[in-house]
């Protein structure tokens, strides 16, 4: 029995049973591939929902404010993929009159869109024979395959999708790709693969020279750096705050946060005394400033570690131009601004 065949009969007797499964729609494909990078199913499938209710049709997406799509994001971390989506959403409406392109040549155009996505979109919405390789694949391929090339250089990724394009069931490439998904996520885990129940456990390198921890291989990134953020949550006497849109490039691009004071180390109570002076609303205000959390929440992101810690100020005075804390929640947030919110309960 060969490779594909093999992983299809598996995927028919274990796959789960997930909205975008019954659908060949390429905007829901779509929805749910950018969804789902860098992003576990059971963390996915409440966006997945939330956006195809809200945003039933690319014309939609493409209407709606990027306001809107980014507070229908938060909590979902990396939010240039819900840029791109909007934005890629405007072109299919405005460029191609709301038709989504259909090869995989025209789909990776789309901003946001890798080869994996554009591959899924193209097999699964449209049949054509395009494999997918992401980090399921990866780890399937190099476990049962013995591959060693590292999978984060432009040789790994040639060597693992060739492979991947010559496994392919060509009368359902659809199947296949979601099949060696499903494998990779389910069976095939990065930590206790089930190998008992393995399709493949007999012919597996891996398993057969006790590597299987070792694969896939893959080249160590550069250190995690630091950052430590202050954040000055404002509290004046008409029941407002300050929150500001953050501009120009970045992960947090056009998210709100309060107003932050951006340190090379865990500031002392005095040094954040003497900076939030010069911020505008504070200018020469009677305050009281208070530390809400004596140690500092960690949010860890792929590239750096943010050290933060939220100051309390109380003004015996109004803010005319400021925002009324029943307001707060209307604005999209950085998950870690959001739970403060929360936590505080204005």
């Amino acid at each position: 029995m060969n490779f594909a065949k093999q992983l299809i009969n598996w995927y028919t007797d274990n796959k789960r049973d997930l909205p975008w499964r019954n659908t060949t729609n390429p905007y829901y494909i779509w929805l749910s591939e950018i969804i789902l990078q860098q992003t576990q199913v059971v963390q996915g499938l409440p966006y997945y929902t939330a956006f195809t209710t809200n945003f039933p049709t690319v014309f939609d997406l493409a209407n709606a404010e990027e306001q809107e799509v980014l507070k229908l994001w938060q909590g979902l971390g990396y939010y240039s993929r819900a840029r791109n989506l909007h934005a890629s959403a405007k072109y299919i409406v405005d460029e191609l009159d709301g038709h989504f392109p259909d090869t995989f040549d025209d789909i990776i155009k789309l901003k946001g869109v890798g080869d994996y996505t554009a591959s899924a979109i193209a097999s699964i919405s449209f049949n054509e024979v395009t494999a997918v390789v992401d980090g399921n694949v990866y780890r399937a391929l190099s476990r049962i395959y013995g591959i060693y090339t590292p999978i984060n250089t432009g040789k790994g990724f040639k060597e693992f999708k060739m492979l991947a394009q010559q496994l392919i069931d060509v009368k359902q490439p659809a199947t296949f790709n979601q099949a060696i998904m499903e494998f990779g996520a389910r069976l095939c885990k990065p930590k206790n693969p089930d190998c008992n129940s393995c399709p493949f456990n007999n012919t597996c390198v891996a398993l057969q020279k006790a590597v299987i921890s070792d694969l896939p291989v893959k080249i160590k990134s550069a250190k995690v750096s630091k950052k430590y953020f202050n954040f000055i949550v404002i509290l004046s006497k008409d029941g407002k705050t300050v929150i500001q849109q953050r501009l120009g490039s970045g992960i947090w691009q056009n998210l709100y946060q309060f107003p932050l004071i951006e340190t090379d180390k865990d500031a002392s109570f005095d040094s954040i005394e003497e900076q939030i002076k010069l911020i505008a609303p504070l200018k020469e205000q009677f305050l009281e400033l208070s530390l809400y959390n004596e140690k500092a929440i960690v949010h860890k992101l792929s590239h750096q570690h943010l050290y933060t810690k939220f100051w309390i100020v109380s003004l015996d005075s109004n803010l005319p131009e400021g925002i009324a804390f029943d307001k707060i929640k209307d604005f999209p947030v950085p998950i870690l601004i959001g739970n403060f919110i929360e936590k505080f309960n204005f």
